[in-house]
């Protein structure tokens, strides 16, 4: 038990204490601007609800010791789908939301191929996967495209209120705010729950774990290495694609430029969170608390009011720095007790 505490716990203790006195500050510090109310937390996750599925698949390639840069594109790519199909082609909401999905396998088949049986460098092979979503993109509409499809609007502006009014408070007017949060958090949560048993429960994410423990180890154990790395891109791209339909949800359009950088907040959550680049270490309530983290700063400097937005680019790079350092340090402390 203490050793356990003293590897992986740890990293995860430090991020959810991190993320706990951060929020803890900005209701200190911004009470009396309503950053101590429900529905500012609650946003967090309205905002960043593709974030956390992106995150999770982006969690699951990082512990083959692996990594993908496409989902940045691969969610523009899939507004720009959702956005075109509805608004310019007249397509079916339903039929779209299946195509984008059955994309996201098929993108994730040819990347896990490549990097698992052609034994290409998974960077590489994601940067090619980043150009040629970002590209198709475009192909399909260089322009940005609002969507006004009333069925989709309709589920998209569903509010999920709290139930017994939690957090509800009464607002300058005179008129009660109930707390709430819209479907396609509730779409990213049952994600994080689906994908945190997988990894804990199932035979595939004890193999995901020992192949970016040691490859070679895994291979003696009788797994099958190259099999395992597919179905994680396979995985993560079938996980975008749900993001992306989050993101559409909570943008209600598509353009080229959409989720630009998406990427780099992915793996920044994950590392933030307890992934270790190194593969073999990680979990996915580790990388929910990085994407919280990410959004509260976020929050924060828009709260804040007088900071450029930039500040909470700053701030992730530094926390990045910081828990980039500390994996470095329980990696040598772990292989000083070998």
């Amino acid at each position: 038990m203490k050793k356990k505490i003293n590897s992986n716990t740890l990293l995860l203790l430090i991020t959810i204490g991190l993320f706990v006195v951060m929020y803890a500050a900005g209701c200190i510090v911004y009470g009396s601007k309503g950053f101590s109310h429900l529905q500012t937390f609650l946003n967090i996750l309205i905002n960043n609800s593709g974030l956390l599925c992106v995150t999770c698949g982006m969690t699951c390639v990082m512990l083959t010791a692996g990594i993908d840069i496409s989902v940045g594109s691969l969610i523009a790519l899939d507004c720009m789908i959702l956005a075109a199909g509805m608004e310019r082609w007249g397509w079916n909401p339903l039929a779209l939301v299946v195509m984008v999905l059955v994309i996201g396998v098929v993108f994730g088949l040819v990347q896990g191929f490549c990097i698992g049986y052609l034994q290409i460098q998974p960077f590489i092979v994601s940067m090619a996967g980043m150009f040629f979503a970002r590209g198709m993109t475009a192909v399909i509409c260089t322009d940005q495209v609002s969507v006004s499809n009333e069925a989709f609007r309709n589920i998209a502006n569903i509010k999920i209120e709290m139930p017994f009014n939690i957090g509800a408070y009464t607002n300058r007017k005179g008129v009660l705010q109930v707390p709430y949060v819209r479907v396609h958090v509730v779409i990213a949560l049952l994600v994080l729950l689906v994908i945190f048993f997988m990894l804990r429960y199932t035979k595939f994410g004890r193999s995901l774990y020992a192949v970016g423990g040691n490859e070679q180890s895994a291979i003696m154990m009788g797994l099958d290495v190259k099999k395992t790395k597919l179905k994680a891109y396979v995985l993560s791209s079938f996980l975008c694609s749900i993001g992306g339909i989050c993101y559409c949800m909570n943008t209600m359009a598509g353009a080229v430029q959409q989720a630009t950088g998406l990427e780099m907040d992915a793996i920044s959550s994950a590392v933030i969170g307890g992934t270790l680049l190194t593969g073999g270490v990680g979990n996915v309530i580790g990388s929910f608390f990085g994407v919280l983290i990410n959004g509260t700063i976020s929050t924060l400097v828009k709260t804040n009011g007088k900071l450029l937005s930039s500040w909470s680019s700053i701030a992730v790079a530094a926390l990045l720095c910081f828990f980039i350092v500390l994996q470095s340090v329980f990696a040598k402390i772990k292989d000083s007790k070998k």
